[in-house]
């Protein structure tokens, strides 16, 4: 407890350090009307239930850093402070999900968000809201295995995630499912790409139908394990 503790007061102070850095003349939050929460909580449900087969999953809002798939690259403490605030894009695609769980976001899901709001800017966090947290309490729903252990649940496809990490310069990329790779992936190419151009992934994203496309800022706030290549995290969203 006094560990959890420590953590939760740590990524709060992490935060406002952060949003202080962002905006050094300002005092206060004035010009933000309102902060919604990103994250899941970690109770003992999440922490210690953990069905067959399922040791690689983490069942909580976490960050994996770079060098999760790509060793040499940063871990959680070395991830540049500046990098862990930034524009909040929230690429809503849960039309597209009902009856196709293997759904893969699309260039084409990013020109229509773009349509509507005008181009992602540089160096956003993007976040994709699929409608899958619904299934939050529910481990087996929310895992979706088949028969033969595969699970199923919506991802980027390889072309979405190479056009924002190289044409629009995401800072993170973000899923409220288990991965930004979709469920079935055996190569788990989305997740080496990513990481191995610096950008760190959030899984397992909260309270996204809470959240505008677009107008807001995220604090990304990890806890600061050293050599950590994954973490769990705070994610405040600022909105104006």
């Amino acid at each position: 407890m006094k560990i959890r503790t420590l953590i939760a007061g740590y990524v709060l102070a992490l935060a406002l350090f952060l949003f202080a850095q962002r905006h050094p003349g300002s005092s206060s939050p004035g010009e933000f009307h309102a902060v919604v929460d990103l994250t899941h909580t970690i109770d003992t449900h999440g922490l210690t239930y953990r069905p067959a087969g399922s040791s690689r999953e983490q069942f909580e809002t976490r960050i994996d850093a770079p060098a999760r798939f790509a060793p040499g690259l940063w871990t959680v403490d070395q991830i540049p402070a500046q990098r862990l605030i930034g524009p909040l894009v929230v690429l809503d695609v849960s039309a597209n999900i009902e009856g196709h769980p293997d759904y893969q976001i699309s260039v084409a899901d990013i020109a229509r968000w773009e349509s509507l709001h005008n181009q992602i800017p540089l160096g956003s966090v993007v976040i994709a809201r699929t409608g899958w947290d619904s299934r939050w309490n529910s481990i087996k729903d929310y895992r979706n295995a088949d028969p033969n252990g595969v699970m199923h649940f919506p991802g980027y496809s390889s072309d979405a995630a190479k056009f924002l990490v190289e044409g629009r310069k995401a800072l993170g990329l973000g899923i409220d499912t288990l991965s930004i790779e979709y469920g079935p992936s055996k190569d788990f190419s989305v997740r080496q790409y990513t990481l191995a151009h610096s950008v760190y992934e959030l899984e397992n994203v909260a309270n996204l139908n809470r959240a505008p496309a677009s107008g807001g800022t995220v604090v990304v706030a990890p806890g600061k394990l050293e050599s950590g290549s994954s973490s769990p995290v705070r994610l405040l969203a600022f909105l104006r």
